[in-house]
């Protein structure tokens, strides 16, 4: 059963407790004593998970391996290791999710400055070989939602295939152990539109403003020798933009009665320009700080397949999933592709030329158990 449908079944429980009341009365039954409808649970649906996934090319900022033949590897495999929370309660959903990351050798973490070695600008930036192990990164998002029909206790938001209007409220928090002491610090806000799809499915489109307060960039941290002008603490802090997320789920169920194990899902986010790479130190291609680009974050489609139901029956739905996806994000955390200098190296002429770190582009796939 998916979460719409839980929801659903238990706003048809209350609705069919306050129905039987209201037919007793109205057919002049003897009178005694109305039974009360029992309180539905502050938490309708609660839901956590855990997950391994694997991604087979991700790429992170700042990390690949010359060919030597003016080519590049940006590609380094990722294994993911997530916890998911989410709940329906009296006003609205929320989601909670924290995702370990580790990367092969070609995303390293500190000391190593880039994939294979060490360069020190105490040293003249001189390259040392190096064997590093792979960079760490934990991520945590949080998504709120408060929907207006459940606030004003009223259906005048439910409309044809609009389900709901709702505020939604967030935050996004990071830190890597890479070199430069990666880590961010974002708030989003705005509104979040729910529709509904066929076969128990759904669409959300939410228009958020979206402020990155803090990022920490060792590279333009005063005193390491980087960058000049440079930032006493290194923390970077961008200017307020826009956003877009969207997400979806459907199940397949057009497929035949003894196939119905499958669904797709989707998620999709745009984040528009938030100042110079290395906010608030001005725009200097001489010093190396670009314009930020709108970023595109997105996992397109996802088909999942309902092990646990497969296998124990519809009791069991959700309980085990075996997923596949695709994944894309380009200009990661904002950083233009093809110019800033952790996406880029100097070609002739003035030119840069595109490594791929800030591109990604990549199968994903893992399985994820109910608890």
């Amino acid at each position: 059963m998916t979460f719409r449908q839980t929801i659903l079944a238990a706003v048809t429980l209350a609705a069919s407790a306050i129905s039987a009341i209201g037919t007793a009365a109205a057919a002049d039954l003897p009178v005694k004593a109305a039974k009360k409808a029992p309180d539905l649970p502050f938490f309708l649906v609660v839901d956590d998970r855990v997950t391994f996934s694997y991604i087979f090319n991700a790429s992170q900022p700042g990390a690949w391996t010359a060919n030597g033949n003016g080519t590049f590897n940006a590609k380094t495999t990722k294994q993911v290791y997530s916890f998911t929370h989410f709940d329906i309660w009296a006003y609205g959903t929320n989601f909670f999710t924290i995702s370990l990351f580790k990367s092969d050798h070609n995303d390293p973490a500190g000391p190593c400055t880039q994939t294979g070695g060490i360069v020190s600008p105490a040293a003249g930036f001189a390259f040392t070989p190096a064997s590093c192990a792979g960079a760490t990164e934990i991520y945590g998002l949080f998504r709120s939602t408060f929907g207006w029909n459940e606030i004003f206790n009223t259906k005048a938001f439910t409309m044809g295939p609009l389900h709901n209007i709702s505020f939604e409220v967030g935050m996004d928090a990071n830190t890597e152990n890479r070199y430069f002491g990666a880590a961010k610090r974002d708030v989003v806000a705005g509104l979040q539109f729910a529709f509904d799809l066929p076969y128990k499915g759904y669409f959300d489109l939410a228009p958020l403003v979206y402020w990155e307060f803090y990022n920490h960039n060792g590279f333009s941290q005063c005193g390491a020798g980087w960058m000049n002008p440079c930032l006493a603490d290194g923390n970077t802090k961008f200017k307020p933009t826009w956003a877009i997320e969207t997400n979806y789920y459907m199940d397949l169920g057009f497929l035949p009665e003894n196939m119905q194990f499958f669904s797709i899902s989707g998620r999709a986010g745009w984040y528009g320009k938030k100042g110079s790479d290395t906010e608030p130190l001005p725009v200097s291609v001489a010093n190396g700080v670009y314009p930020t680009k709108v970023e595109f974050n997105s996992e397109p489609i996802r088909l999942t397949l309902d092990a646990s139901k497969a296998m124990w029956g519809a009791k069991y739905s959700h309980f085990v999933d075996v997923w596949v996806a695709y994944r894309y994000w380009q200009n990661k955390f904002g950083l233009d592709h093809n110019n800033a200098v952790g996406c880029s190296v100097a070609g002739g002429g003035g030119t840069r030329i595109s490594t791929g770190a800030c591109t990604e582009s990549s199968l994903y796939s893992g399985i994820t158990v109910k608890f």
